[in-house]
């Protein structure tokens, strides 16, 4: 079907405020639209080796890190990931850099003609967008990290050659269900069949299990096709090491990454099987060089963010916490979604935090302050920025500030560092 453009000529800023007016309160959750649209454009399948990464919690990491180890290994790779923090374009990289705002422009125009009378939600919008994307550059592997569940999700209509589920918890309950085996089925709804999958959840429920036998997917699993444990290093000046077992390897001497250590062995497993699996030198460069903003990352001498926002996410941050700690106070800086489970979240840090700056978030789903200080005494404010002002004021010279809860705490948190920087 031929379709002539009418679509007008609009900046990236322009076209963002057109897509952040959608309306979604009448549309079906489904992918009937979006696969019709994706046809339309040719963005069922991809030139390039598709990897799709589904989970709750560790996505993103694992994503930095199959990135970053492919590209020491000189693969050329794109990725798709979300939300962002700062600047949309972090939602789409390719080869390590975002395309131009032109580009997406160009790819949003795409995705406005061929759609005519279907409508879309944001996340499908930018995600044909990004395939668009992904089409025009063709690097060897794409990188799909799935925005909500997995069987609904707009990166599913995408035929994918590997997918990747990391963990599985209770998270977004009222869509994906109140228990681990409902969310298992909707996250194992990603699966293909006769396509290698990697589960990094050391338990996975027996929905995730069942699927993945049902439509004949083979699945590899932490623990029982692969494992991986923390080493002691030979050389005292060196950081603790880990090893990784299974498909044939065993590597051991492998560098401590930035980033969760499980997510990095999901990565090498998902990489063993693919035809990609670089040599151990690329490996370990690329476990050094791998990193990803707003994950326990570091933005001064006293100031850490996390996008921590679950009681999973914020279980893992705890156990992170006394590393980076030292002798003074910890303090945190706190905003959440009133849809989280809130209480549950702050819970992992109640003992290690000894001072607690509460701010509300804006938008509807924003929770706040008050709203925290039922589940978690504090000050309260009426912004991150507020509470982050007041943490930096109050807060003494060895003591640490750790801003959490959300990814909108963290984009808040960066703004306003980077306003500071310019003043």
């Amino acid at each position: 079907m031929s379709r002539t453009s009418t679509v007008p000529q609009r900046s990236l800023a322009d076209w963002l405020a057109v897509l952040e007016g959608l309306n979604m309160a009448h549309i079906e959750l489904g992918l009937s639209r979006m696969s019709l649209v994706a046809e339309r454009l040719g963005l069922l399948s991809l030139p390039s080796y598709v990897i799709t990464v589904g989970g709750t919690n560790g996505k993103g990491t694992t994503c930095a890190l199959l990135e970053s180890m492919l590209r020491a290994a000189g693969r050329s790779v794109g990725v798709y990931s979300s939300p962002h923090l700062v600047d949309y374009r972090e939602r789409v990289r390719i080869n390590g850099d975002s395309p131009a705002a032109t580009d997406f422009c160009a790819a949003f125009a795409a995705v406005e003609t061929a759609r005519a009378e279907v409508a879309l939600t944001y996340f499908e919008f930018t995600t044909l967008a990004a395939l668009w994307l992904f089409r025009a550059a063709s690097p060897e592997v794409v990188l799909l990290e799935v925005g909500l569940g997995g069987r609904l999700d707009a990166t599913n209509v995408v035929a994918s050659d590997q997918t990747v589920v990391t963990t599985i918890a209770l998270d977004h309950t009222d869509w994906l269900g109140s228990d681990r085996e409902s969310v298992g089925f909707e996250k194992a709804g990603i699966f293909r069949q006769h396509k290698p999958a990697v589960c990094g959840d050391a338990d996975p429920p027996s929905s995730l299990l069942a699927h993945a036998e049902q439509v004949g997917t083979p699945l590899y699993c932490t623990g029982r096709e692969y494992a991986w444990q923390l080493q002691d290093s030979q050389v005292p000046a060196q950081a603790q090491q880990w090893s990784f077992t299974g498909f044939g390897l065993a590597l051991t001497g492998l560098p401590l990454p930035s980033l969760p250590v499980m997510n990095a062995a999901t990565a090498l497993a998902t990489l063993a099987l693919s035809p990609f699996m670089p040599d151990i030198e690329a490996i370990k460069v690329g476990l050094v060089q791998a990193q990803l903003t707003g994950r326990l990352q570091q933005l001064g001498p006293s100031l850490w963010v996390d996008v921590a926002h679950n009681p999973e996410s914020a279980a893992y941050l705890a156990s992170r916490l006394p590393s980076i700690k030292g002798k003074g106070r910890c303090v945190a800086v706190v905003g959440m979604l009133k849809d989280k489970d809130i209480a549950a979240s702050l819970a992992p840090l109640h003992d290690l935090v000894d001072d607690w700056y509460l701010a509300s978030l804006g938008g509807p789903r924003g929770a706040s302050a008050t709203e925290l200080s039922r589940c978690q005494p504090g000050h309260c404010f009426d912004s991150v920025a507020d509470a982050l002002a007041a943490a930096q004021a109050n807060a003494g010279e060895q003591d640490v500030i750790i801003a959490f809860g959300s990814f909108f705490t963290v984009a808040d948190v960066l703004a306003s560092k980077s306003l500071a920087s310019r003043r």
